[in-house]
């Protein structure tokens, strides 16, 4: 099969994802990938492409990585799947026991799911049934009406995923807004925008330019929790808001929010779908934060991008409300059919293996300092604002008054062999762990030749 028959025959029956289907008539081009090796994709003409932004944030090792393949290949000749209400098996089980390990101590249950926004669905219901069930005012305020009022807490400029649920606690008008009466009760909390000093903010003790930075934020924090009795969670991204524009707040913020919330006996969720497994540069950000939520969503990066699987992990306080004999009103009755699926945690016990064996972490603070160098290059441009990095995130704004500017980037980077998919006019640079200085290299002159052919005639 041609790849203009692979074209038609797409666009005849597909309706892809966060796309306005019209744009790939001229704005956004179509491209069919044949085959994947490291951080590279190569379409049907062989041309090949770096993948800056690991598939959607989901690739840490590289694609056909050998060590995960063979891994995959091993659990297919013994189990695929099998329902995982009343049943287990090993690799869910193993998983389970390495997540909790690596973890703070209190974080030792595992509920599955099979994607990003289902484990935020988790999170969301196990945290206002877990209230019910603790809260006998705020059950009795419920059942006779008493009160209406906010039940969620989220950040301004926040994104959690598009389920209905997750939707109600995000707040990225371009995904919500139409939806706006199918959705949740939820209260967004003002969020200053990433302070230009960033480093030195997130790895040194709090001083007053930064406890300023925030404090409007964490005021009205605290005068939310004392005057609304029927707030159930707190939930947000520690350090990096990923879809609402790579926005970074510093641990203080977190480590403070978190207090309140447990001041005032509100859960904390966290969402490290994104942020999780080295992306922040640790393994998990929550130990930049020094503090455990009640809650945490993991996804993504949990199987180095081979198959769907998420997973929301709490304490035994949060579970044991709901151990007890069969009463409806306990159980929790919450399900997927591709819960704990065999494959997916083969893939994510291989994952840790990687993560265990061959020193990421260390070796990604080197690469992400490498990356912060090459990105001072482009410095230079006037029209580029607001150059931050945290961990293995990069990004910056193109400032200009077209609001869609960043696809030009996208198309012009397409040319060069570059997958640069923009949030808005805000280019972020989220490779795989395996990238090589070569080929960050490259990703960086590339993008100062495309902005050398735009200065002449930037708006």
């Amino acid at each position: 099969m041609t790849k203009q028959q692979l074209l038609e025959q797409d666009l005849a029956h597909i309706w892809h994802p966060c796309t306005q289907m019209h744009d790939h008539q001229s704005t956004f081009p179509l491209i069919p990938i044949k085959r994947a090796k490291g951080v590279y994709l190569y379409d049907f003409d062989e041309k090949q492409y770096i993948d800056c932004i690991s598939s959607w944030w989901v690739n840490l090792f590289g694609h056909c990585n050998e060590y995960i393949n063979q891994k995959l290949q091993e659990q297919l000749s013994s189990l695929e799947h099998c329902i995982f209400a009343g049943f287990s098996h090993k690799q869910a089980i193993t998983l389970s026991q390495r997540l909790c390990a690596k973890l703070p101590k209190s974080l030792n249950k595992c509920f599955y799911a099979d994607n990003g926004s289902s484990a935020i669905e988790v999170a969301l219901k196990m945290a206002f049934h877990a209230k019910l069930l603790r809260d006998s005012a705020f059950s009795k305020s419920l059942e006779h009406n008493q009160e209406s009022g906010t039940f969620f807490l989220s950040l301004q400029n926040s994104y959690h995923g598009e389920s209905l649920g997750a939707l109600s606690v995000s707040d990225v008008g371009l995904y919500k807004r139409t939806y706006e009466p199918l959705l949740l009760r939820n209260l967004t909390i003002p969020m200053p925008h990433t302070l230009s000093d960033y480093q030195e903010v997130c790895t040194t003790a709090p001083d007053s330019k930064l406890i300023a930075h925030y404090e409007q934020s964490l005021s009205f924090l605290e005068s939310t929790l004392k005057h609304s009795t029927q707030i159930v969670a707190l939930i947000l991204e520690p350090l990096i808001q990923c879809a609402g524009g790579m926005q970074i707040h510093a641990p203080y913020f977190v480590k403070e929010a978190l207090r309140l919330c447990h001041e005032y006996n509100v859960y904390v969720i966290f969402d490290e779908i994104a942020v999780g497994f080295g992306r922040s540069g640790s393994m998990f950000a929550l130990e930049q934060c020094s503090v455990t939520p009640d809650f945490l969503a993991l996804s993504k990066g949990i199987t180095g991008g081979y198959l769907p699987l998420s997973v929301v992990l709490t304490n035994d306080q949060i579970y044991e409300l709901f151990y007890a004999p069969y009463q409806e009103n306990k159980a929790f009755l919450h399900s997927h059919s591709y819960t704990g699926n065999a494959l997916a945690c083969a893939c994510a016990n291989a994952v840790l293996d990687i993560f265990e064996t061959q020193n990421i972490l260390e070796t990604n603070k080197h690469k992400s300092r490498y990356i912060w160098q090459n990105a001072q290059s482009l410095q230079k441009f006037a029209f580029i604002k607001n150059l931050r990095q945290m961990g293995m995130v990069c990004a910056f704004e193109l400032d200009s008054i077209n609001t869609r500017k960043g696809i030009e980037i996208y198309n012009k980077a397409l040319e060069l062999g570059l997958i640069l998919r923009p949030l808005g006019n805000t280019i972020y640079f989220m490779p795989p762990f395996i990238i090589n200085n070569e080929q960050i290299d490259y990703v960086f002159v590339s993008l100062q030749k495309i902005f050398e052919n735009l200065s002449g005639s930037w708006e």
